[in-house]
């Protein structure tokens, strides 16, 4: 949807648009377009190359925006950090364009922060005056940080629908075609299997006489610490007889060296790693030249397609956005065989997983209400614009 976009602006400016991607993304862009025949090129000396210029935001700095026509940000949730500098780069570098666009499969329609950050990136309200239009504080606050965090403003009194009215200016969510009144057709994903896995540690825990589930983060990360070696290795003997492509996701560093040294034929990347090992890697993977590999949801849950794939490890963590990203590498259009999903917690670590399940629920019940009023409010401009049949008077005509 993107490249088509960027086409048309293309077309009706004679001007060229920029991509930006997250690492890796911009060569998988690339390949997207060379299937519908678009003139895309990938650049990193900030220069713009094709109609269609692609590069990651890391890169951004080099570019200058009066090159371009339009500017499109994939995986635009990178704008959620009010305070980010990577989120005043990117909305002071499209200031000024005329076309911009903003795409995210994890939009939160809760994180009114987020919805803030996008409506000022691409020239609606900026920030402070959405908060100041429609929210009130809902508690006091004691640092910058503590000000813009989740959960801190509400709405006034009546500006609730207002506000989602408001959004529906500038924002569309769709997640089938038949959310915007078409067909499904081609468009219905493979069956998802999730299968739920618990280990219990070989090391008992001191404080008590039993396991229990983990109560607070501080308890949480002591129980994963504990059951590592556990985890792992239900990881490796998930992954290893199947002799098929898979991605087993970690949280913590000991997880991925651990998963590593475990999985033959595994490769894992870091956060320490260097860009081009990390975009060789990934390419690599996608093209099946590794068979396993390992990483975190922050360093490789982005963006990428993994369609040859179909098996995942994963041990859960609070947030929805790591699960949802994680399983959408695979879980996408494109992937042709069922997704299976193994789900691997200790028993102490019960609550995360229901907390998982409670914001996945609700995800979907928030997305759903969105798609819902976007449509009322598209219905309420349709009958905006229709034409009035009204009779003329005979005096008026003559």
């Amino acid at each position: 949807m993107q490249l088509v976009w960027a086409q048309n602006v293309v077309e009706k400016t004679n001007k060229p648009v920029l991509i930006l991607t997250p690492l890796a993304v911009a060569k998988q862009t690339v390949r997207e377009a060379d299937k519908f025949g678009l003139d895309c090129v990938q650049s990193r000396d900030g220069k713009a190359v094709s109609k269609v210029t692609v590069t990651n935001y890391q890169q951004l700095q080099k570019f200058n925006p009066a090159d371009f026509a339009g500017c499109v940000c994939d995986e635009s949730s990178i704008l959620k950090n009010f305070d980010g500098a990577i989120r005043a780069q990117i909305t002071d570098f499209m200031r000024k364009m005329p076309y911009r666009l903003l795409c995210t499969a994890t939009a939160a329609p809760n994180d009114y922060i987020e919805l803030g950050t996008s409506s000022e990136a691409i020239g609606d309200l900026g920030f402070m005056d959405m908060l100041n239009r429609f929210f009130k504080k809902a508690e006091a606050t004691i640092s910058r940080s503590d000000e813009y965090r989740s959960g801190v403003y509400r709405f006034r009194g009546h500006a609730k629908r207002d506000f989602w009215r408001w959004v529906c200016s500038w924002a569309r969510a769709v997640r089938k075609p038949s959310d915007l009144g078409f067909s499904d057709e081609g468009y219905v994903l493979p069956q998802l299997i999730t299968t739920e896995h618990v280990v219990s540690s070989r090391a008992k825990n001191p404080e008590y006489l039993f396991d229990m589930p983990a109560v607070g983060l501080a308890e949480q990360r002591s129980e994963r610490k504990r059951t590592i070696r556990e985890r792992c290795e239900l990881a490796q003997s998930l992954i290893a007889p199947t002799g098929k492509p898979a991605v087993a996701w970690c949280h913590l560093d000991a997880e991925g060296d651990m998963l590593e040294d475990m999985i033959e034929g595994s490769v894992q990347v870091t956060g320490s790693d260097s860009d081009e090992f990390k975009e060789e890697t990934f390419e690599a993977f996608a093209l099946g030249q590794i068979r396993v590999l390992v990483s975190k949801p922050v360093i490789a849950g982005f963006g990428l397609n993994w369609h040859h794939c179909a098996h995942q490890t994963f041990f859960p963590s609070h947030s929805f956005e790591q699960w949802y990203q994680a399983v959408r590498r695979c879980w996408r259009f494109g992937q042709k065989n069922p997704v299976r999903i193994d789900v691997i917690s200790s028993e102490g670590e019960a609550g995360v997983l229901k907390n998982l399940k409670r914001k996945a629920d609700q995800s979907s019940e928030m997305f759903a209400h969105l798609v819902a009023l976007m449509n009322e409010q598209l219905q309420i401009e349709r009958r905006k614009i229709e034409t009035l049949n009204v009779t003329i008077p005979s005096w008026l005509r003559k």
